[in-house]
């Protein structure tokens, strides 16, 4: 057989090889996730939803891109509050110049009504654009500042939420994205979590709504009246 006619049998080979290792990673993951749901008493269901960018519009995460879906989901409550355990994928461009990403991500909802506040790690962009006037928030923690961009429409609710212990506990944590709005709270970066990062992730979200002081969960419990 002429060499000509062999190279492209080999590349359906090497994309079959990679078809079977992704599907039998996929079922890996999907069986762990399962045990690891189980184990906390929380439902799975591994079925695409269509419906997290429209259910959940608030979080700008699941805008992004299109053909999106949540997948590998897990729902369970923890200290009597909802969460929501989860991969997503969604597509950006199209043809030859689409690509896929990636993610997973914890909801988490305190049963308190919140307000907008985003605390993520701080990039090289960040630091550009404050020189353009686009400013984050700045804290007194000066270590603090210049590892988290953090925003939100109201100050005194950044400042409130992220008091010395929480910071200290967010500096001494992974860096995740932490998305908190009026409901829920996403925690997610850009790939997808191993079990462990899961559990990292939960954790984060309910030391750092553990940390709210006295009174700001006074404030909160007396607006839901």
């Amino acid at each position: 057989m002429e060499p000509q006619a062999i190279f492209p049998i080999l590349i359906v080979l090497l994309v079959a090889v990679i078809g079977i290792f992704a599907y039998l990673q996929a079922m890996k993951r999907r069986k762990e996730l399962r045990e690891w749901a189980e184990s906390r008493g929380y439902r799975f269901t591994p079925d695409a939803d269509r419906s997290f960018d429209s259910q959940f519009s608030e979080f700008h995460a699941f805008r992004r891109g299109h053909s999106r879906r949540a997948y590998n989901i897990i729902w369970g409550e923890e200290d009597h509050c909802w969460l929501c355990v989860f991969d997503y994928q969604f597509t950006v461009g199209s043809g030859k110049n689409q690509h896929t990403h990636y993610f997973t991500g914890v909801m988490y909802d305190p049963k308190l009504p919140l307000k907008p506040l985003h605390i993520r790690p701080e990039n090289f962009f960040d630091k550009l654009t404050e020189f353009a006037g686009f400013d984050d928030i700045d804290f007194e923690s000066i270590e603090f500042s210049k590892e988290f961009y953090v925003t939100s429409p109201d100050k005194k609710w950044a400042y409130d939420v992220l008091h010395q212990g929480a910071i200290e506990f967010l500096m001494n944590s992974p860096r995740y994205t932490i998305d908190m709005q009026p409901r829920r709270i996403l925690v997610m970066n850009d790939r997808t979590w191993s079990i462990a990062e899961i559990e990292t992730g939960l954790a984060l979200v309910e030391g750092l709504v553990k940390l709210f002081p006295a009174y700001l969960i006074e404030e909160l419990k007396g607006a839901a009246v």
